[in-house]
């Protein structure tokens, strides 16, 4: 079996650098390299081809993720702060970790998350999972099974020319279920309606 190549991303590069350390000597794992999660991931992306990104998220806004969602390269994302944990998953973060997270359960997310699962800390079920709040609004009008079907995907961080490959159909009608998606939520924004159908369970992460 090849090793999983890990580019490693953050804004502290004494962070990165910290993190390419408590990785190195990992069975099974490569560091393909270090990027600051700017402007230039795509090009980072491009250049390391990594199977997976380990994401020191410190206190970095989750639309800082939109490349690494475009790309299609799971993120393991590691959290300051557990407030971080429903925005990063609305920006298809696939494995949520503390920031104090130990080299081995690192690994091991990094291999999970590789392999297409969705990791979760114990300490951010709370934050992750729909909590039944009574604020939580429901759909205007309910959810179509296509649109369904376009949520789950929308939740996965899939931009509309995947959502489209994947469901076999136009991109304009992609766009136009995220539309009606959008209107049925009350929602301003394709984040803000994976946030608010996790919180309905209307989509399963």
């Amino acid at each position: 079996m090849s090793e999983i190549a890990v580019l490693i991303v953050g804004d502290n590069p004494l962070a990165r650098m910290g993190l390419a350390s408590l990785l190195a000597g990992q069975p099974g794992l490569m560091i393909a390299g270090m990027a600051a999660g700017g402007d230039g991931l795509s090009a980072d992306i491009d250049l390391y081809q990594p199977d997976v990104m380990v994401w020191d998220m410190g206190w970095s806004a989750p639309e800082r993720l939109a490349d690494a969602r475009e790309s299609g390269v799971p993120v393991v994302a590691l959290l300051a702060d557990p407030a971080q944990a429903a925005d990063a998953r609305a920006a298809g973060v696939r494995g949520f970790l503390p920031g104090d997270t130990d080299a081995d359960t690192l690994a091991a997310a990094i291999a999970a998350t590789a392999s297409g699962l969705v990791v979760i800390a114990p300490g951010l079920l709370d934050a992750l999972l729909p909590s039944g709040d009574p604020a939580a609004e429901p759909p205007v009008e309910a959810l179509t099974a296509r649109e369904r079907d376009v949520l789950q995907l929308l939740a996965e961080g899939l931009p509309n020319k995947a959502i489209a490959r994947r469901l076999g159909i136009t991109d304009h009608t992609v766009k136009f279920h995220v539309n009606a998606i959008m209107g049925k939520l009350n929602a301003q924004s394709r984040t803000d309606a994976v946030v608010k159908a996790t919180r309905l369970g209307l989509i399963i992460l």
